[in-house]
C-alpha cells in the first residue's frame, strides 16, 4: 500500500520494534509511503523499541531540533553480569554478586542525576576517521575517546526483582542508556547491562500520534477498502512540520518581512529576544514558514525556512 506520486511533508512517529536497525525501519517506512525523501532522526540500538521520529520532505530540514531535544527511556537492567557491548546482545565480562540494600540503590541513583560526564561506548555509531566506533569494536580495536557532558534530569526507580532493575530516564541529547547503565552497576559494586529499553518520547512528541508497522498497514488496509480520504489518513498519520518546535520562542512577522528573510535579507525586531532561535510565523493565520537566528543588535537573520507555498 503506498501514497503512490503523493508527497507529504511532516512527521511520522514511529514505534520501532526491537531486532532491526534504525536505518531498516526507515527503509521499510519508505517503502509503505512510496516516499524517497525520508530521514529518522536520534538513532535507537537494534535491541530498542519505541519512539523514532521520521521526518518527510522539508520536514528533514528541521531534524536536527528533534536531535537536540531530550528524551524519555524505560529501561530493564540485568545486575550482575557486564558485557563488552553493554547489553545482552554481547559477551559477558564479568560477573559479580550483587550486594546492595534498596537505600544504597536510591543513593546511587541519586548520585548520576544533574550533569554528569560519560564515555561514549565502543559499541556505538560514532565515527573515528569517518568510520563507526562499532566496526573497530567488532576487531578489537579500542579507540580513545572523549568524555562528555549530558544532563539526566530525572532517574526514577520503577523496581528492583532478584537480578533485574526497572529505571526510567528524562535525559539530555547525546545519552548512551547502556553507558549509564553500565556505571550505575559499576557503581553498585555488582556491574550491569541493559536488557531491554524503550524510548517513551522525545522533546514535546504526542505518545497518541506513535503508530507501529502493524499499525500503519491497517491504517492504509483500511484506506484503501473504505475509500477513506487522503487527507483523512494523512491527518491521523503525519504530524505538522513545526509541531515538534513549540520549545522555541515564537515570531510572527508580516509577509513584507518573510519576504525579506526568504531572500537571505536580515530583519529588524523591536522585541527583546532570548539568543538562540526563533520559530517564525506569517500573517493572521501564524502559518509557520521557519527558523531564525537572534543575532546582535535586535536583528534576526534566516536559518532553515520552508520552500513549500
Amino acid at each position: 500500500m503506498y501514497f503512490s506520486s503523493f508527497i507529504t511533508n511532516g512527521i511520522l512517529l514511529l514505534d520501532k520494534p526491537s531486532g532491526i536497525t534504525s536505518n531498516n525501519a526507515l527503509k521499510e517506512v519508505k517503502h509503505i509511503f512510496g516516499i524517497n525523501k525520508a530521514g529518522y532522526t536520534g538513532t535507537l540500538d537494534p535491541l530498542a523499541t519505541g519512539m523514532l521520529p521520521i521526518c518527510f520532505g522539508e520536514a528533514t530540514k528541521f531534524s536536527q531540533y528533534l536531535s537536540n531535544a531530550n528524551k524519555r527511556y524505560l529501561v530493564l537492567a540485568r545486575l550482575g553480569k557486564k558485557t563488552d557491548t553493554l547489553d545482552k546482545c554481547g559477551n559477558i565480562l564479568k560477573e559479580s554478586p550483587i550486594d546492595f540494600n534498596i537505600k544504597d540503590l536510591h543513593n546511587v541513583l541519586k548520585s548520576f542525576e544533574g550533569i554528569i560526564s560519560q564515555l561514549p561506548p565502543m559499541f556505538s555509531a560514532l565515527k573515528y576517521k569517518g568510520i563507526p566506533l562499532y566496526k573497530y569494536a567488532r576487531k578489537g580495536i579500542i579507540i580513545k575517546r572523549k568524555e562528555r557532558l549530558i544532563t539526566i534530569y530525572e532517574l526514577n526507580f520503577i523496581k528492583w526483582i532478584d537480578d533485574e532493575l526497572e529505571l526510567e530516564v528524562n535525559c539530555s541529547k547525546g545519552t548512551y542508556i547502556r553507558t549509564l547503565i553500565d556505571d550505575i552497576g559499576e557503581k553498585l559494586g555488582c556491574s550491569a547491562h541493559v536488557i531491554k529499553l524503550r524510548r517513551l518520547q522525545v522533546a514535546n512528541c504526542n505518545l497518541n500520534k506513535m503508530f507501529t508497522f502493524e499499525q500503519l498497514n491497517k491504517l492504509f488496509s483500511v484506506f484503501v477498502k473504505t475509500g477513506m480520504s487522503l487527507k483523512d489518513l494523512v491527518d491521523r498519520l503525519i504530524l505538522p512540520i513545526d509541531s515538534q518546535l513549540s520549545h522555541l520562542p515564537t515570531l510572527n512577522l508580516l509577509p513584507c518581512n518573510v519576504n525579506k528573510l526568504k531572500q537571505g535579507k536580515l530583519i529588524s525586531v523591536d522585541e527583546v529576544l532570548p539568543k538562540g532561535f526563533l520559530r517564525i510565523t506569517e500573517g493572521d493565520f501564524c502559518k509557520f514558514v521557519g527558523i531564525a537566528k537572534i543575532i546582535n543588535n535586535g536583528f534576526i537573520a534566516p536559518h532553515r525556512l520552508l520552500n513549500i507555498c
